[in-house]
């Protein structure tokens, strides 16, 4: 007599593939929040926090803007390194703020005074280390320069809190000025600087990366909770764990 295997009646479904359009048009909803000069005029908030950090002229602003379709949400100084407060931007739809961007200062302009430098040091330092709801970090970089020692730096700073679970990105901005080759060599090469972390090409003119990077954004503000137990499942572990805990009874 010959067995038969019987099959389930039907397969699990397999997940949805992410809509790069659902995770854009939440970005489009972008509106300004607050900004502020010292981290104790930062308000309390309660949403995913996603802060973008690089050095001037690293095109953090245009990242910004093209990210959230909007032209001048993030302003780009004239004079680099004069901006010098964090700007929050609010995220959600229908009015229900469901994350937060922040833009920090860019760093690293020979122009900027010493003082200057060293007070945004700390209070950049402080924020990474510290800010309760920051869930990932966008740290721009100029392709044709790598990640710089000021770059690196950053990385200490935030790498116990990566170790913790905390996102980081890097991305590679105005990719569009190198060609296929060199751009492929610097993505190599930055991923080697950030300790093999997520590295990618970036390019605001060519829309190079714009979704891939939006879809991260949404994943990371929106993380899929773990499945709860049935409650009868839970009951059926408990004696289990009770036994394991507690001492067998003496045997007459």
């Amino acid at each position: 007599m010959t067995s038969t295997t019987s099959l389930p009646s039907s397969a699990p479904a397999a997940p949805a593939k992410p809509d790069p359009k659902i995770a854009m048009g939440w970005l489009h909803t972008a509106k300004f929040l607050t900004t502020a000069p010292e981290l104790k005029h930062l308000p309390r908030i309660e949403v995913p926090e996603i802060a973008f950090v690089g050095r001037s002229n690293a095109g953090k602003s245009t990242c910004i803007n093209t990210l959230t379709q909007q032209h001048r949400l993030a302003f780009a100084s004239k004079t680099p390194g004069r901006t010098q407060s964090i700007n929050l931007f609010s995220l959600g739809k229908q009015g229900v703020t469901d994350a937060v961007l922040a833009d920090l200062p860019g760093y690293g302009y020979a122009a900027v005074p010493k003082e200057a430098k060293y007070r945004w040091q700390q209070v950049m330092g402080n924020y990474l280390q510290t800010r309760d709801n920051l869930q990932a970090v966008v740290l721009l970089c100029d392709p044709r320069l790598g990640l710089t020692e000021l770059d690196e730096i950053l990385l200490d700073v935030i790498r116990p809190r990566v170790e913790e679970g905390l996102k980081f990105l890097v991305l590679l901005t105005k990719s569009d000025k190198l060609n296929k080759t060199d751009a492929a060599k610097a993505l190599q090469i930055v991923k080697l600087q950030a300790g093999g972390g997520d590295v990618k090409l970036f390019s605001s003119l060519k829309r190079q990366g714009v979704e891939e990077v939006a879809q991260h954004l949404w994943d990371w503000a929106h993380p899929k909770e773990k499945p709860v137990k049935a409650p009868k499942a839970v009951a059926d572990t408990e004696p289990a764990a009770e036994a394991a805990v507690s001492p067998a009874p003496a045997q007459p």
